[in-house]
């Protein structure tokens, strides 16, 4: 990716959801660091090497705008979020410019680090689809997020997301085409489901 005319990488970061299982309201408020989640998140995607971030927002739109500095990132709002990921991840695709590569990332990862990010941009290669995988407890390698999408393979993602799956269907269509790059030594990976995970704040 070093030759200037190289694909660069847009970043979206999904943050629609109304953090039911959590219960604190949207995710994307969060505090963390002395900010919000999704401030914090959206930084360290530009830290890691993305040329733009565009944020996916959803549950409680305003109210999220209203609490967060996201001036530096391009905010778009999903009026159909409540039908599940799918909608916010087409959004999102969309919204990249057209030869990007995409990096998909969820809000509800605060381990994620810009040398995750850096990590999974220089990994990279034309045609393939990076994604970041974490060491379970049994050593195995599992596939996670963000996940990193060729531009030529991001159409064809995006029209297979429906429902409350994202890239996932196209993912299982085309295992041969995904490349594993480990992280475990960054993160453990975990998203932020329930509130006995809250410690992943801290």
């Amino acid at each position: 990716m070093s030759d200037s005319g190289a694909p660069r990488t847009t970043a979206v970061l999904l943050a629609a959801g109304a953090g039911t299982r959590l219960g604190r309201g949207p995710k994307a408020l969060l505090p963390f660091h002395g900010r919000t989640l999704v401030e914090v998140l959206a930084a360290v995607l530009l830290a890691g090497g993305c040329r733009e971030v565009v944020t996916v927002l959803g549950a409680d739109a305003a109210t999220v705008r209203a609490g967060t500095d996201l001036s530096r990132h391009r905010v778009i709002d999903n009026p159909d979020w409540a039908t599940g990921m799918g909608s916010s991840f087409r959004l999102g695709v969309a919204a990249a410019a057209p030869e990007d590569h995409v990096l998909m990332a969820l809000v509800d990862q605060p381990g994620l680090t810009q040398e995750t990010v850096a990590r999974l941009l220089a990994s990279h290669r034309p045609g393939r689809v990076t994604a970041a995988a974490y060491r379970g407890p049994d050593g195995t390698l599992r596939r996670g997020h963000p996940l990193l999408l060729d531009a030529t393979l991001r159409a064809e993602a995006a029209d297979s997301a429906t429902g409350d799956a994202g890239a996932r269907i196209f993912l299982q269509a085309h295992p041969d085409l995904i490349d594993l790059v480990d992280c475990s030594d960054l993160s453990g990976g975990e998203d932020l489901d329930t509130p006995d995970q809250l410690h992943l704040l801290d």
